[in-house]
C-alpha cells in the first residue's frame, strides 16, 4: 500500500498526560514567535520614530510596517528551508532550529541602537533582524501544525490542529498583555524612549523555555521516501502544486483579517478613533482572550460538522459584515469598539479552528511540511505581512478611515472562490 493511503493513528496506550506533552511541545515555539511579531506590531509607531524618523508621522509608520512586512516576505524562504528539514530529517529538528532562530534576533532588536545613534545602519540592521525572524516563522508554524495533527487522535484532528493556532494567539495575547501593562505602568514618554525595548528583551526567556521543551519531545523516524535523494520541496512543487495553490488561496482572508483586526487595529484605533494606545491594547487583549477560548471549541466542532461549513460561514460573514463591524470599532466608546472586534473574533475564530487540520488533510505525509509551508507562507508573506502597510496607505490615499474594510472584503471574495471548490476531508483517513 502506498504512503498516500496509510492512516496515521494515535497509539491506544497514549495517556492524557502524553497528549498534554504533545500539545505543549507543539505550541511552545508558536508562543515565542508570535509574541515577538505582536510586540513589533503594537509598538510600530514608536519603532518607526526610532529607526525611520520622518517629518511626516504617517511616512514613519508606513516605513515601520515596511520592516514588519520584510519579515513576512522571508516566510516563503523559511517554508523552503524548514519544509525540507521537516520532511527529510524530522519534525523535531525543524521545530528546535526555528525557535532558536527567533529568540536571538528578538533579543538583538531590544538592544539595537536607533537612528539617532548609528544613522541609517540602524534601519538596515532592524530590517535584517526582521528577515531572520520571518525565516523562522516560515518553518515554525506549519511544522507545528503537522506535528500536532499527525500525533493526535485521528478522530480529533481539528481539535489537535487548533492548538497550533492557540499557541500563536497565546503568544500574540502575551505580547498585547505585556504592551498594555507597560503602557499602564510607565509614562508615555518613558514608553517611547526606552520602555518599548523591554518586551523584546523578555522574549529571550520565552524562547529558551520553548527550546528546553522542544529538546525533550519525541522524534519521528523519517520515511524511506523522505530519505530519497530528491528534495521534498521539489517533490511538493512537482506533485502537490494544486494543493499548494489551494492552501494559499483560502488563507488570503485569514492573512488579511487577522493582521488587520488584531495587529494593525491598535495603531488604527489610536490614529483614527483617537483613543490612547493603552486603551486600544486593553480592548485588543480582551478580544483575543475570547478568540483564544473559542479555538479548541471550534476545532472540535470542525471534527463533527466538517471543515468546509465553518470556513464558508466565516468567509461569507467577513464579506458581509467587515464594514459594519469596523464601523462599530471606529468610535470612542469602549463597548462599541469591543463589540466590533468581538464580532471579528468569532468569524476569524471559525477559520482558525478549521483550517489547520484542513491543510494537513490535503497533502500526503512525505511532502506535507514542504507543501503546507510554501503555500501558506507565500500567502502570509505577500498578503498578511503587507496588510498593515496597505491599510495605512489606503487611509492616507483615500482619506477614508474605514477603507481597510474594503480590502478585507476583497480578500474574502478571493478565499470564497477557493473554499467553494474545496472537498470535505474531516472524516476521511489521513493521507
Amino acid at each position: 500500500m502506498s504512503e498516500s493511503h496509510l492512516v496515521s493513528t494515535q497509539p491506544s496506550h497514549e495517556t492524557p498526560h502524553d497528549l498534554q506533552r504533545t500539545i505543549v511541545a507543539g505550541i511552545a515555539g508558536n508562543v515565542m514567535e508570535w509574541y515577538d511579531f505582536a510586540v513589533y506590531g503594537y509598538f510600530a509607531a514608536i519603532i518607526g520614530q526610532h529607526f525611520f524618523p520622518s517629518e511626516d508621522p504617517t511616512a514613519s509608520v508606513i516605513a515601520s510596517f515596511g520592516a514588519f512586512a520584510a519579515g513576512f516576505l522571508m516566510r516563503p524562504f523559511g517554508g523552503f528551508v524548514f519544509g525540507h528539514i521537516g520532511d527529510k530529517y524530522g519534525r523535531k529538528r525543524a521545530l528546535t532550529l526555528s525557535v532558536i532562530l527567533m529568540a536571538v534576533p528578538t533579543f538583538l532588536i531590544g538592544v539595537l541602537p536607533g537612528h539617532a545613534q548609528i544613522g541609517v545602519t540602524a534601519s538596515v540592521l532592524l530590517v535584517l533582524l526582521r528577515m531572520l525572524q520571518g525565516l523562522s516563522v516560515g518553518g515554525e508554524y506549519t511544522t507545528s501544525i503537522t506535528f500536532l495533527v499527525e500525533h493526535g487522535d485521528q478522530k480529533k484532528r481539528g481539535f489537535m490542529g487548533s492548538w497550533s493556532i492557540f499557541g500563536a494567539v497565546a503568544g500574540i495575547l502575551l505580547g498585547s498583555a505585556v504592551g498594555a501593562a507597560l503602557a499602564a505602568s510607565i509614562s508615555a514618554e518613558a514608553l517611547a524612549d526606552w520602555g518599548w525595548r523591554l518586551p523584546f528583551l523578555f522574549g529571550l526567556a520565552i524562547g529558551f523555555t520553548g527550546l528546553y521543551i522542544r529538546r525533550h519531545m519525541a522524534e519521528d523516524p523519517a520515511s524511506e521516501e523522505a530519505q530519497a535523494k530528491i528534495s521534498p520541496v521539489i517533490l511538493a512543487f512537482r506533485d502537490e502544486w494544486r494543493a499548494m495553490l489551494q492552501i494559499a488561496g483560502f488563507n488570503v482572508v485569514n492573512a488579511v483579517g487577522f493582521y488587520m483586526i488584531f495587529i494593525y487595529a491598535v495603531t488604527w484605533l489610536h490614529q483614527t478613533a483617537h483613543i490612547s494606545t493603552s486603551r486600544a491594547l486593553d480592548i485588543n487583549t480582551a478580544s483575543m482572550v475570547v478568540l483564544l477560548v473559542l479555538l479548541p471549541l471550534i476545532g472540535r466542532l470542525s471534527d463533527k460538522v466538517g471543515r468546509r461549513p465553518l470556513l464558508l460561514t466565516a468567509v461569507i460573514g467577513l464579506l458581509l459584515l467587515s464594514y459594519p463591524l469596523m464601523w462599530l470599532m471606529h468610535h470612542d466608546q469602549t463597548i462599541l469598539i469591543l463589540s466590533g472586534q468581538l464580532g471579528f473574533a468569532v468569524l476569524i475564530g471559525l477559520i482558525f479552528g478549521a483550517y489547520p487540520a484542513a491543510m494537513v488533510e490535503m497533502v500526503p505525509k512525505r511532502v506535507r511540511v514542504s507543501t503546507m509551508s510554501i503555500g501558506y507562507n507565500l500567502c502570509l508573506g505577500l498578503v498578511g505581512g503587507t496588510t498593515p502597510m496597505v491599510a495605512t496607505y489606503l487611509i492616507a490615499r483615500t482619506h477614508v478611515d474605514l477603507a481597510p474594510a474594503f480590502y478585507l472584503m476583497a480578500a474574502a471574495v478571493l478565499s470564497l472562490l477557493v473554499v467553494l471548490k474545496m472537498k470535505e476531508t474531516a472524516h476521511d483517513p489521513l493521507r
